[in-house]
């Protein structure tokens, strides 16, 4: 292609000035930028807090509360891994549960990234919901 045709390349040129990112806006508020200094192990309460927003949909209680959520592990460098389990291997929300999981998480400031595990074993049963839960769906 000759040049001036209306080519242009999007690689970084060595002369260019370095510049802040600018952060994001988003409905919750302005977003840091990805590299922001996340430092430190996040708190496990917060996590659950975060988890805690998440609702199956055809059934009004968190995902906590049901007992969905069988680990979770927080390491040193912001990470956290979610190992969560369904209700039914044929759960209808089996798309759409792991990926909130895994965005609620991610919004919490200490949290550099997270990822979300789904396991089938222990199988799930309603023994594991909280008391809240069994109130809540009247299985007391």
């Amino acid at each position: 292609m000759a040049e001036g045709t209306g080519s242009f390349s999007l690689e970084a040129d060595d002369t260019a000035t370095k510049v802040k990112p600018v952060s994001a806006w988003t409905p919750d508020g302005e977003k840091p930028p990805e590299n922001s200094a996340k430092t430190g192990t996040p708190d496990e309460d917060t996590v659950i807090e975060a988890i805690a927003t998440v609702y199956d949909p055809e059934i009004p209680v968190n995902i906590y509360e049901l007992g969905l959520i069988y680990a979770i592990d927080l390491h040193d460098d912001g990470s956290v891994k979610v190992e969560m389990t369904l209700t039914a291997p044929n759960c209808p929300s089996a798309q759409e549960l792991p990926v909130q999981v895994k965005e609620a998480v991610e919004k919490i400031d200490a949290v550099t990234s997270a990822t979300v595990e789904i396991v089938w074993e222990p199988p799930w049963d309603m023994s594991r919901m909280s008391e809240d839960a069994r109130l809540a769906l009247n299985m007391f």
